[in-house]
């Protein structure tokens, strides 16, 4: 990119105007939850995130499909930013993301072995849109047991598809209780979301979980609720099969 071109606000920055504030050097933008066609329910072609992660101009992405982790595996050298391998887990009381990944965690899990499962791996355990009842959310009782006995490392504190602003500030509040880092996405299931939402943030050390959570730990939420619709046009679909 020429630096006039760089100069210039991103263009997604029609729809998504905090992509046009100036970033601080050396920080990066990180969506830390989002879909592509790998997750079932999303339409998110390659060549359309490629498409968006240029007109976002976003440094990196969590993938984070649901059940799967085949989709981050096979972009995560292929979108012209970086991407962290994450899964969108269902375990029995709800969701829970596992983020840097190399083995899918199968779904259905009681939350205690989804997160022994993503601990094995090294990973850390993000926890989505807390409390929102209508995005199949930890059952209270089971987000309160993980938070209690130190298994989460952070919390999705905006997500901007909850529609509720009070909700993302509960899942604020919580993560001040329990002082856990606080993380962002744009849980985009349709190209124009890329952008959203996300956590800018000191740059970190891609091969280590523990650099990009004392990294997040320094970052600052942005973002704005987006949900447009999801627009089903015939295109082939990528096994899904688990890896």
């Amino acid at each position: 990119m020429s630096d006039d071109a760089a100069a210039q606000p991103p263009p997604a920055a029609t729809r998504h105007p905090h992509l046009a504030d100036p970033l601080p050097e050396g920080w990066v933008r990180v969506d830390m939850h989002m879909h592509t066609m790998w997750s079932g329910d999303a339409t998110t072609t390659p060549d359309e995130l490629r498409e968006a992660v240029v007109e976002s101009r976003i440094d990196v992405l969590c993938i984070t499909d649901h059940n799967a982790i085949n989709g981050a595996v096979k972009l995560a050298d292929d979108l012209g930013c970086r991407v962290i391998v994450g899964e969108e887990i269902r375990s029995g009381p709800g969701e829970i993301i596992g983020l840097f990944l190399t083995e899918r965690v199968p779904l259905g899990l009681k939350a205690p072995e989804a997160v022994a499962r993503i601990k094995d791996q090294v990973g850390l355990v993000y926890i989505p849109h807390p409390f929102d009842p209508m995005r199949h959310c930890l059952h209270e009782d089971a987000l309160y047991d993980l938070a209690r006995s130190g298994s989460i490392d952070a919390v999705e504190v905006l997500n901007a598809k909850v529609s509720l602003s009070s909700l993302n500030q509960r899942a604020a509040d919580f993560a001040e209780e329990f002082d856990l880092a606080a993380g962002a996405g744009s849980d985009a299931h349709e190209p124009s979301a890329v952008g959203a939402a996300f956590v800018e943030m000191p740059d970190f050390d891609d091969g280590d979980p523990q650099s990009f959570l004392a990294s997040l730990r320094q970052g600052r939420v942005v973002g704005h609720h987006y949900d447009a619709p999801r627009r089903w046009r015939p295109r082939v679909v990528p096994s899904t099969k688990a890896l």
